[in-house]
């Protein structure tokens, strides 16, 4: 029986944790689960002062500090230690946000970030308010921080996290492996040879993926410095997002190259069309976010691993190097030796390939969807 009110929650805190509640909103609607869906960014509900803080320090870790982050999420995660500090904190500063679901009243919220997961499982045990509540958790890992009391069900990236909120006492019923949600376009099939031919690339060479706008300025620059080294012939996919000076800027190091070059940068701007790009490509090249890693692995992407986020990131990048489906570079002098290496060992490169798609769960918010139906009493 579909829902009548459907309210996912997430949190401007790091681009992830909004495409995965926009990616379970499309599946609602997709599926028809729902009479109203709505998505609302928990920070949007916060004073000022607390939402510049929550948003704007995380960016200023990741681009300033990324080693001092790592430091945080390790000291943070022991489970059920720093919950009551926390809450205090989060409570102050969340009363528009009680206010807004008190009036909403949906049948359930879906959360896929853990600030609105731990007020609304304060509110639960408090009886102020009725409805279900779901929480997504949208790495590989899940970290202290996402566990909370009061919640009708889980749901993770991969058994052994499954197992892992096991063994800190979730109940099995309670813990769902679904993947992370992507958007549902991801799942459908998409033939290399017709994206390389609509988006104007060449149709039998290595296309590798680099998501440029993750990177500051210099690493990018050493970045496509060292992959114009490679012996393999390569188009390189260079994606700048909304920052149209790099674009600027990689269109004249493009421009440099000998027209003989067997290597081409390819800068492509802001797109909605990182499916098509993807089913592109043989290879994407960047941080492992638990969004993005997801999509490269719905369309069969090797990952070259470089510069992941201490915390989230590294963990990520551990579980794709466990699964064979990943190479990690540290040292951008020798990003182009290491990929003409894997690409020296062809079989080595299928195996990874078959090892990608056999991760991926590109139907993970519609299965997520499913499971609430699910869970949904009848009449």
């Amino acid at each position: 029986m579909p829902f009548d009110k459907v309210l996912i929650l997430s949190a401007s805190a790091g681009a992830g944790h909004m495409r995965a509640a926009d990616a379970l909103e499309r599946a609602f609607k997709l599926t028809g689960a729902a009479s109203e869906v709505k998505h609302v960014d928990t920070l949007q509900y916060t004073n000022k002062l607390f939402r510049h803080l929550y948003s704007r320090a995380y960016i200023d870790l990741v681009n300033k500090s990324p080693e001092l982050l790592g430091w945080f999420y390790d000291h943070l995660d022991k489970p059920w230690k720093n919950e009551r500090r926390r809450l205090a904190l989060d409570k102050l500063n969340t009363r528009p946000f009680v206010k807004m679901l008190q009036e909403y009243r949906p049948d359930i919220t879906v959360c896929t970030h853990f600030l609105p997961a731990e007020i609304i499982s304060w509110l639960k045990a408090k009886r102020r308010v009725s409805f279900r509540q779901a929480v997504v958790v949208t790495d590989f890992d899940v970290h202290a921080m996402w566990l909370c009391h009061h919640y009708e069900q889980y749901f993770v990236a991969l058994d052994e996290t499954r197992e892992h909120l096991l063994r800190l006492g979730i109940p099995a019923e309670k813990v769902t492996t679904s993947g992370i949600p992507i958007d549902p376009v991801f799942a459908e099939p998409k033939g290399k040879p017709e994206m390389r031919a609509r988006h104007g690339l060449k149709p039998d060479v290595t296309t590798v993926l680099v998501s440029a706008g993750g990177f500051g300025v210099g690493p990018i620059e050493h970045m496509l410095e060292s992959l114009a080294g490679m012996k393999h012939p390569a188009q390189i996919v260079a994606l700048c997002g909304r920052n149209a000076e790099l674009k600027s800027r990689l269109d004249a190091a493009s421009a440099r190259l000998p027209p003989s070059h067997h290597v081409s940068i390819k800068p492509i701007g802001f797109t909605t069309e990182m499916d098509e790009y993807m089913s592109a490509a043989d290879i994407l090249l960047g941080k492992p976010g638990g969004l993005t890693t997801s999509e490269a692995l719905a369309k069969g992407l090797v990952f070259v691993i470089v510069n992941p986020i201490p915390g989230q990131e590294e963990r990520n990048s551990d579980h794709l190097l466990e699964n064979g489906v990943a190479i990690r570079c540290n040292n951008l002098p020798v990003l182009a030796y290491k990929l003409d290496r894997l690409l020296d060992d062809p079989a080595r490169f299928a195996s990874m390939q078959a090892g990608a798609r056999r991760m991926a769960r590109p139907d993970a918010a519609r299965d997520i969807v499913r499971k609430l139906l699910e869970l949904q009493p009848a009449g």
